[in-house]
C-alpha cells in the first residue's frame, strides 16, 4: 500500500509516518511546515526508500492535485489541521481556512483522483478528528460514535465542520471514507505548547506549572504511538462510511496528571530543594473550557479488535524520559511564535 499522510511532520502525523514506514508501507508525507511541524520528527525514516516528503499546503488545491498525480497513493490519511484550542480563541480564521477549507480541498482532490482512477473499491480517505467535537461531559458517561455534536471552541467547531464535510462526500459522491475521533494524545515529539510538555519543560526550568481553573477538568489520555497503531488499524480494516472513537481508557484530572508528572520528575531529576509540585500555580481558566472528555472505545474494540496497550503511568514515564533525553529537539522549538506565551484569554 502507498499511503499519503497529510500533516505528517506534526505530532500525531509523524507517529503515523514512522510506524507505517516501519511496517513496510510506502508513505508520502504532505506537510506545509507551519509553526507546529518539525521534520526532525520523521528523521528516523527520512532516508528510507519507502518514504517521500512533499512540502505543500492543503489550502492549495493545485498542489494537492500535483502530489496525488505524482505519487498515486492507494489511501489518504488526513491529519493536517490547526489543533491548539487557545490559538483558535485568539485567531479563529486560520482554523477555518485549514480545517474547513483545507479539508474541502482534500476531499475534492481525492474525489477527482479516485474518479479518474476508475473509482477503485480499495481506495480509502481516512479523516482524523477529535473527541472535542462532542462538547463537554458531566461527571459520568462517555462519548460514543452516536453522541450528538456540540463543539464549544473555534477549534472544535472547525473540526466538527470538517467531519460533516467528509460524511457528506461519502454519502453524496460515494467517496470511500472512514473517520476517527480521538481523545487527548501525549508522548514523544509533542509540540511544547500543550499541557504535558509545558509542565515538563517549565519544571525543568524552575518556572511555575500553570493549571487552568482549579485543575478539575478531566481528559482521557491516549499515548500517541497507540493512536498511530489504531489509525492504521482503522485505515486497513475499518468499514467504509464508519466512524471509530479511539481512546486511551486513562481518565485523569489535569491536577492529577500534573502531580504525576511532578512525581516522575522528582524521581528522575530531583530539584535541589523540595518537589516540582511546589511550582504548581492555578491560573485563570480559558473561555468555554470543557469540563470532561471520555471515550467509549467499544466499537473499535468489538469490530477491529483494537485496544490501547500503554497505561497512563507507563506513558507519562516514557514521555518524561524522552524530553530529558532530547533537549536539542525541544530547545529548537521554544523560540517559535507563541510558545511560552499565555494564549486564549480573549472574550
Amino acid at each position: 500500500m502507498k499511503l499519503l499522510v497529510t500533516g505528517g511532520a506534526g505530532f500525531i502525523g509523524s507517529a503515523v509516518v514512522r510506524l507505517a514506514v516501519e511496517r513496510g508501507l510506502d508513505v508520502v508525507n504532505l506537510d506545509a511546515l507551519t509553526y507546529a511541524a518539525c521534520l526532525d520528527n520523521v528523521a528516523s525514516v527520512a532516508d528510507r526508500p519507502e518514504y517521500a516528503f512533499e512540502h505543500a499546503d492543503i489550502r492549495d488545491r493545485a498542489a494537492i492535485d500535483r502530489v496525488l498525480e505524482t505519487h498515486r497513493p492507494d489511501a489518504i490519511m488526513h491529519l493536517a489541521a490547526e489543533s491548539h484550542v487557545d490559538r483558535s480563541i485568539d485567531g479563529p480564521g486560520a482554523f477555518i481556512e485549514t480545517n474547513v477549507t483545507g479539508t474541502y480541498n482534500m476531499l475534492e482532490a481525492a474525489r477527482s483522483y479516485w474518479t479518474a482512477s476508475g473509482r477503485p473499491e480499495t481506495f480509502r480517505f481516512h479523516h482524523v478528528s477529535t473527541d472535542e467535537v462532542f462538547g463537554s461531559l458531566g461527571p459520568t458517561g462517555a462519548f460514543t460514535e452516536d453522541t450528538p455534536y456540540d463543539p464549544r471552541s473555534p477549534y472544535s467547531a472547525s473540526k466538527a465542520a470538517s467531519d460533516h464535510l467528509v460524511r457528506a462526500w461519502g454519502e453524496t459522491y460515494g467517496l470511500p471514507i472512514v473517520l476517527s475521533n480521538c481523545s487527548n494524545n501525549y508522548g514523544p515529539f509533542h509540540f511544547p505548547e500543550k499541557l504535558i510538555p509545558v509542565i515538563i519543560l517549565n519544571a525543568l526550568a524552575g518556572k511555575p506549572l500553570p493549571i487552568y481553573g482549579d485543575g478539575s477538568h478531566v481528559r482521557d489520555w491516549l499515548f500517541v504511538e497507540d493512536h498511530a497503531d489504531a489509525l492504521l488499524c482503522v485505515l486497513e480494516r475499518g468499514r467504509t462510511g464508519r466512524s471509530y472513537n479511539i481512546g486511551g481508557e486513562n481518565e485523569r484530572s489535569n491536577l492529577e496528571l500534573v502531580r504525576t508528572l511532578c512525581e516522575i520528575l522528582d524521581a528522575k531529576r530531583p530539584r535541589a530543594e523540595g518537589s516540582y509540585a511546589d511550582l504548581i500555580t492555578f491560573v485563570t481558566d480559558r473561555p468555554g473550557h470543557d469540563a470532561r472528555y471520555a471515550i467509549d472505545p467499544s466499537r473499535i474494540a468489538g469490530e477491529l479488535g483494537w485496544r490501547p496497550s500503554v497505561t497512563v503511568e507507563e506513558g507519562l514515564e516514557r514521555t518524561v524520559q524522552w524530553y530529558l533525553d532530547n533537549e536539542d529537539w525541544w530547545r529548537a522549538l521554544q523560540g517559535r511564535e507563541g510558545v511560552g506565551t499565555r494564549l486564549g484569554q480573549a472574550r
